[in-house]
């Protein structure tokens, strides 16, 4: 049997790691600790270390952690990006990292549809109306979700989760990724064009894209001007792919368009940030990831990633040093 240790936000652990998860991850790794925190990660703990089962309030894999754990050779990290805990001493010793990210595409991706199908009814617009005049709101031309055109911004996990779920609508599904394979967004039922293109022709535009220096502000002035009357932005990806002083003065002036962001720059907005009172403008507080007991598909994830590495099988999703650059 391997050595394992947990050491994550106790607050976050049960949510991630419930009892079938635990189960079998206990299968292959012997748990002599209780539960830990980052802090009261000592050195006697850390020395026959082998597998590092963590998540949210993961300790960061410095040099001194790793010169206190020779044998640690395998990270399960139950949630999202890995960023704020790898190192270059961990990638140089050669410790693996895998990560659940690709299984909290899910209800992103799950956000996602409702927020595109629901902006294809006009729901939030109606919505909006409705309580700003305490009256019903008056019928608008809505565009229905029958053959309306949907942009992907990224064909990353999320992008590709959400391309899944609206094959099962008749949609036409297009997207913008300069580094998606042709052939894989042709199976998932989706044309790849040109951002500007994707902006002015598509109907509900949904952002699925990590933040680099290529992506700060990617969404400004010129794209939100081009988009088609009442179309619909949705970001659940990061706050910083929108210039939101570009999209307030846009959406100020052009009335028809819609933006519903569930992520903001900075995050939560400011007190007395106009994304709160526009009445084409509607925030919700960065649910659209992982809630509650939605945390044990990482959990499971994880899970059945230690089963393969004790097999000795290929990781599914295994993040590499060079990987990683790619990444949110």
């Amino acid at each position: 049997m391997l050595n394992g240790l947990y050491v994550m936000d106790p607050n976050r652990f049960d949510d991630v790691y419930g009892p079938q998860a635990r189960e079998a991850i206990e299968r292959h790794l012997t748990i002599a600790s209780p539960l830990l925190t980052a802090d009261r990660v000592t050195p006697d703990v850390l020395a026959d270390l082998d597998v590092l089962v963590t998540g949210w309030g993961a300790p960061k894999l410095d040099a001194d952690l790793l010169a206190a754990a020779p044998r640690l050779s395998l990270v399960l990290y139950g949630a999202g990006s890995i960023k704020g805990m790898v190192t270059p001493e961990m990638w140089a010793r050669g410790v693996r990292v895998t990560s659940a990210a690709t299984a909290n595409a899910e209800p992103v991706a799950e956000f996602a549809l409702s927020q595109i199908l629901y902006a294809l009814k006009h729901g939030w617009r109606y919505v909006l109306a409705a309580r700003a005049a305490a009256a019903t709101a008056p019928r608008g031309p809505e565009i229905g979700a029958y053959d309306a055109v949907v942009g992907l911004v990224s064909l990353g996990a999320t992008g590709r989760a959400t391309a899944r779920l609206l094959a099962h609508h008749h949609l036409d599904v297009q997207a913008y990724d300069p580094y998606a394979d042709p052939a894989q967004a042709a199976e998932l039922g989706v044309r790849l064009v040109g951002l500007k293109e994707l902006f002015a022709t598509s109907d509900v535009v949904s952002l699925h894209s990590p933040l680099t220096p290529e992506t700060q502000r990617l969404v400004g002035t010129e794209l939100l001007e081009s988009m088609k009357p009442d179309a619909t932005l949705i970001n659940t990806a990061r706050g910083g792919l929108v210039d939101e002083a570009a999209l307030v003065d846009v959406l100020g002036r052009r009335t028809d368009l819609f933006a519903v962001l569930d992520v903001t720059d900075p995050e939560p907005p400011v007190a007395g940030s106009p994304l709160f009172t526009m009445p084409n403008i509607v925030v919700t507080p960065h649910v659209a990831g992982s809630l509650g007991h939605e945390r044990r598909r990482h959990g499971q994830a994880m899970a059945e990633e230690l089963a393969r590495y004790v097999a000795g099988e290929p990781l599914l999703y295994e993040i590499t040093e060079s990987a990683l650059a790619l990444r949110a």
